[in-house]
């Protein structure tokens, strides 16, 4: 699996401005939402479920996952949390 600082330059040379390591805790859930931003992302440690579009992916360590901006999703987090790095790149302003 590549180094963070590998993850960053290759998310910057795509466009996302800002990349960061999300920590969440076992077995935590986050009901439906949105963000103003695209992201980028790879799972660097646990498990999480991510529901998208009524479609349910189970990603582990090493998986990647990517969502445009204002999509509505749902998250649920394994018994271990999760972490890992996400790329956020913010539609230009109108």
């Amino acid at each position: 699996m590549q180094d963070f600082a590998t993850f960053e330059q290759e998310s910057q040379a795509l466009g996302y401005g800002e990349v960061l390591e999300r920590v969440w805790q076992a077995n935590e859930e986050v009901a439906i939402h949105t963000h103003p931003f695209a992201v980028r992302a790879l799972v660097v440690e646990g498990e999480f479920w991510l529901t998208c579009n009524g479609h349910t992916q189970h990603l582990l360590p090493g998986q990647r996952f990517e969502l445009d901006a204002e999509v509505p999703h749902a998250e649920r987090y394994g018994p271990q949390g999760a972490v890992f790095w996400a790329a956020r790149k913010y539609p230009p302003a109108a």
